[in-house]
């Protein structure tokens, strides 16, 4: 049995795969999903589960180098983007990028995977690029 926090054994899998460079992209419930990128759906009603606690979550397995935000995020300044600004005071999300929305969801064609979460506030998306631990 796992000793880490996280149990869902997609996301878990695909975390333990991750390649130096490779991208994960955590999503609210209408981030689309592009053909032929592995969505990991844990949404189950609005809000649950959050954005946060998804986050949360990877980050006690994934090592992560950098992560992309849309610009948008910015603006509508959704409960989401107060989480992002702590995790990243805390340096667990690395270096930073900011895109336009459209060019998030071009990115997002790259990803191994796509977390879908419940969260229902708009931009609540995230872009983690994974590092090593060496």
């Amino acid at each position: 049995m796992k000793k880490t926090a996280l149990l869902n054994i997609a996301l878990s899998r695909t975390i333990a795969g991750l390649g130096h460079g490779d991208v994960v992209v955590i999503g609210d419930a209408g981030l689309p999903v592009p053909a032929g990128v592995e969505l990991i759906d844990l949404a189950l009603t609005p809000g649950i589960p959050d954005f946060a606690s998804v986050l949360r979550a990877v980050l006690s397995e994934m090592q992560v180098e950098r992560h992309v935000l849309a610009e948008e995020l910015f603006q509508v300044s959704p409960p989401a983007l107060a989480e992002i600004e702590q995790l990243y005071a805390q340096g667990l999300l690395g270096g930073r990028e900011r895109l336009h929305h459209s060019e998030f969801k071009d990115l997002s064609r790259q990803a191994k995977a796509i977390v879908r979460t419940g969260e229902c506030q708009p931009y609540s998306n995230i872009a983690l690029i994974a590092g090593v631990t060496f």
